[in-house]
């Protein structure tokens, strides 16, 4: 029979003792990057349909599709970017807008009349200016993301508290 040791059988589920019998902890699980950007861009996009909804319908229930200019539900919006999902433009306020899914997701955004408004919203030129951010390569770290999630979360409050 093989003995073992006294510390090792303490050790099992209850974290491991040292030698002056107290806890090490354990070493806590850091989130993905991943996990971390999806967070960030939940309260970001959050943030641009709200902001969308009130400046299209004065609501924060109902808003405006930035290329079709149906007015939908909030849950039946999506923040659609201008020009697609890139490193420079990913949290880019302008270069993101309220957009209803069909627009978004089946006409590939529905261009040129997003292009159209983009203009009319920012002013000419804006969408070169866009078209420029994209190009952008951008490193976030975990941190960057944390604060960018925080960020639109505050944002967010500021537009549901008036």
């Amino acid at each position: 029979m093989i003995k073992q040791h006294p510390d090792a059988l303490q050790s099992k589920s209850r974290g491991i003792k040292n030698k002056s019998n107290s806890r090490i902890p354990k070493k806590v699980k850091q989130p993905s990057k991943k996990t971390v950007k999806d967070n960030a861009w939940r309260a970001f996009s959050r943030y641009i349909r709200l902001r969308d909804c009130l400046k299209t319908t004065g609501s924060l229930e109902y808003g405006e599709c930035v290329s079709c200019d149906r007015t939908l539900p909030i849950e039946l919006l999506d923040a659609g970017h201008f020009i697609p999902k890139k490193s420079g433009n990913y949290f880019s306020e302008r270069g993101v807008n309220a957009q209803c899914r069909s627009c978004n997701r089946f006409h590939g955004g529905n261009q040129l009349e997003y292009r159209k408004e983009i203009i009319c919203r920012y002013g000419e030129g804006v969408d070169l200016e866009l078209e420029e951010e994209s190009k952008q390569i951008i490193k976030r770290t975990p941190q960057d993301l944390t604060n960018i999630e925080k960020q639109y979360k505050i944002k967010v409050e500021e537009l549901l508290n008036g």
